[in-house]
């Protein structure tokens, strides 16, 4: 607290005690003298004796009254004068009474006015009271501040004692420091001048020692130099190119036991279906009188099942059934449908199929919506565009040497997400591309060009990413690839067909690719036997060993492994066994 403040607050108290002393003294000089009640008696007896023996105040006091003449009283006069005399004493009592009632009445007033007065005097007490105690209560708070700060100013005091002892004992030990250091400082002046001239007293002897070396090498220093650096650039040179070839060397193995591992884990972590799935095209009859209904009066009723269906319907010999052609598979699945409900319920006529069709075509549509959000939902895309939905899922009729398209790209899909979460790469955006890889084959039969081309024109329509609009339309090499997506949508594509069991051939093309591996085998010379096997994934080829030594049955079967890649395409891989058996045979007679 400052000087002013504390200046402030006296002349505050003195002003309250100023305040408080002339509010008492005010009521006291207020306050009014009343008589006590004896002397209020002593003068009223006095007021009656006056009144008495001055007969003119009793004449004023009293009415105008009969005087008689002088001379002796008669008995009437005297007691007219007796009863005028009893007459003025009664007026006179009843005046006293009346004073005496208002002398009450004033005392009682009185009495009032110095209860009020002493209320006053108690009430101004109190305040004055209250006033002192408030002025003792800041007096005392005013004093704790002051011996607060007191103390505050006491702990400043010492605290800049302190401090200014620290800061001198602080002076004094840089005054010392910077004393050892001026010292120090001329010790290194006198070391950096020794330094300056050993090192004069080097460059002349290195001086002396490059002339002494080019008089004896025949060479200047900097012609020394350049053959120095140039056989140190060859030898840098050749180490490099062993060292880069090393590394390749380790990158390519290691890539390559990378990418089998990634490969083999994707496989080994995608649980599929391990048997193909091909569109049935058989319906099943009841009896063979059911073909003559169907037929119809005159071919009436198959007339118009094809007409309606677009679907061509063999009846032949084979009993119990009835074979759809269509190149279209979801037409044929609904003519299927179709000629199922048709044949249960029996009755069969040009409006009823119109009918069953219409409704075995809402069914097959709600079939192929429901199984492309099927689909979806197992690969985890939700913002395919929704014109696209439905086109996605007229693949679940479709096949490709037997595979169901629609599985395919979902485990295709599976493959390249586990591949690229061994790469690091984007999940999503690989699933992606290899789930929508095959989705032109939806269109292939309505427009002209192969399904990759015609997948990535409608993937680009409908605002898919570019990245994978290219892996659709590269997953077959008929463009360039460019992308990671893209490779890894090659590789789960062929993964997803060429497992064991995926796609299926006709007979007639498995045959003939047996044929033409044993062909392609027997061929070569030397060879005795050759023997297809495993469902032709593994040739095995007997030699004889007299004509075939163990280098060339080795060089053979990398002749024939590479003849193969080159002659046949299959899925999958084919391994070559080139056996050599020597035999010695000798009989014990």
């Amino acid at each position: 607290m400052t000087g002013g403040a504390f200046q402030a607050l006296v002349l505050v108290l003195l002003l309250i005690v100023v305040v408080v002393v002339a509010i008492v003294a005010v009521v006291l000089l207020r306050r009014p003298k009343t008589a006590t009640a004896p002397e209020r008696g002593a003068r009223l007896e006095d007021g009656r004796v006056e009144r008495d023996l001055d007969p003119a105040a009793s004449t004023e006091a009293g009415p105008a009254t009969f005087v008689a003449p002088a001379g002796a009283p008669s008995e009437a006069d005297a007691e007219a004068a007796a009863e005028r005399r009893a007459t003025e004493r009664q007026a006179a009592e009843r005046q006293a009474a009346e004073r005496e009632a208002e002398l009450q009445a004033a005392e009682r007033q009185a009495a009032e006015r110095q209860v009020e007065r002493e209320a006053a005097d108690r009430q101004a007490a109190e305040r004055a009271a209250e006033l002192m105690a408030s002025v003792a209560q800041a007096r005392a708070a005013f004093e704790e501040q002051m011996q607060a700060r007191r103390d505050e100013l006491r702990s400043q005091r010492s605290d800049v004692e302190r401090r200014e002892q620290r800061l001198t004992e602080r002076e004094e030990r840089l005054d010392g420091e910077l004393r050892a250091l001026d010292d120090q400082h001329g010790a290194v002046e006198l070391t950096r001048a020794e330094l300056e001239d050993r090192r004069r007293q080097l460059e002349d002897a290195e001086a002396e020692r490059l002339l002494a070396l080019e008089r004896v090498a025949g060479l200047t220093a900097e012609q020394a130099k350049a053959e120095l650096v140039a056989g140190v650039e060859h030898d840098a040179k050749r180490q490099s190119v062993l060292v880069a070839r090393e590394i390749e060397r380790k990158a390519l193995r290691e890539a390559d036991e990378r990418a089998r591992n990634i490969v083999v884990g994707a496989i080994q972590r995608v649980a599929s279906d391990q048997t193909s799935e091909s569109v049935v095209s058989a319906v099943h009859l009841p009896g063979d009188e059911m073909k003559g209904r169907i037929i119809g009066r005159e071919g009436r009723n198959i007339r118009a099942f094809e007409q309606v269906t677009g679907v061509n319907v063999m009846i032949d010999d084979t009993p119990e059934s009835v074979l759809l052609s269509c190149f279209d598979p979801v037409r044929r699945e609904t003519a299927r449908l179709t000629l199922t409900e048709l044949v249960k319920d029996g009755r069969i006529h040009p409006a009823r199929i119109e009918e069953v069709h219409e409704r075995s075509r809402n069914q097959i549509e709600a079939l192929c919506l429901q199984a492309a959000e099927d689909a979806m939902a197992e690969v985890g895309i939700t913002d395919l565009h929704p014109a696209l939905v439905p086109i996605l899922g007229t693949l679940r009729y479709r096949t490709s040497y037997g595979q169901n398209v629609l599985k395919h790209m979902v485990e295709s899909a599976h493959i390249a997400g586990l591949m690229a979460g061994e790469l690091g790469l984007d999940i999503a955006q690989c699933k992606r591309s290899a789930f929508l890889h095959d989705i032109g084959k939806a269109l292939t039969h309505e427009v002209e060009g192969s399904h990759a081309l015609v997948g990535a024109d409608l993937a680009r329509r409908y605002g898919e990413n570019p990245d994978v609009v290219h892996a659709i339309e590269a997953h077959h090499n008929e463009v360039e690839v460019r992308t990671v997506e893209a490779v890894l949508t090659q590789a789960a594509d062929a993964i997803s067909g060429g497992r064991p069991g995926a796609r299926r051939e006709t007979l007639e093309a498995y045959v003939q690719r047996l044929e033409k591996l044993e062909q392609i085998a027997g061929e070569r010379d030397g060879v005795e036997k050759v023997f297809a096997m495993q469902a032709g994934r593994e040739i095995r080829v007997m030699v004889a060993p007299e004509e075939i030594d163990d280098i060339a049955a080795q060089v053979l079967a990398r002749d024939i492994a590479k003849q193969i890649e080159e002659d046949l395409t299959y899925p999958g891989q084919i391994k070559v066994v080139v056996v050599r058996e020597s035999r010695a045979t000798e009989t014990a007679r």
